[in-house]
């Protein structure tokens, strides 16, 4: 795996710079800057309104008691897409925004959850108690290291 990734971060500059040429060729050096400070212009509004939506939507699941995991997933490759965009080129710059687009964020979420299996525990509850304290409520039953034994 860290291979290929070593691979990409090799192969990605030099795909970048042979689009550049290319482009430059077609339309000329002031069109192609103008074009990869549009995108990035482009990249940030579109990244602040999709982030605001998502903020929106994560505080709605949390208020819910639903588990937010599309939220974090959307979150995460606007994340990317931002990444993405930071870095000038054509290539990058489209990959991101395909990541800032609902449906194709929809369609990667898809694809991973079908290899990834959340599990909620029951009853759970987010507590501020530091854990090396004993709870002080009727249903706990403290115990010391030599009340109980690993199975």
């Amino acid at each position: 795996m860290l291979r290929y990734l070593a691979l990409g971060l090799l192969i990605l500059p030099i795909i970048e710079i042979a689009i550049f040429i290319k482009v430059g060729q077609t339309i000329g050096l002031l069109p192609t800057l103008a074009l990869i400070i549009g995108a990035a212009v482009l990249g940030a509004v579109l990244i602040r309104a999709q982030g605001l939506s998502v903020l929106t939507q994560m505080r709605s699941n949390l208020s819910t008691g639903r588990m937010p995991a599309r939220t974090i997933a959307d979150t995460m490759m606007i994340g990317l897409a931002a990444l993405f965009l930071v870095l000038p080129g054509f290539l990058s710059d489209f990959v991101a925004l395909l990541l800032l687009l609902p449906p194709v964020r929809g369609w990667i979420y898809a694809q991973l959850s079908k290899r990834v299996t959340v599990v909620a525990a029951r009853n759970a509850s987010w507590s501020a108690e530091p854990f090396d304290r004993p709870l002080q409520r009727p249903d706990t039953i403290d115990l010391d290291e030599d009340d109980y034994r690993p199975q």
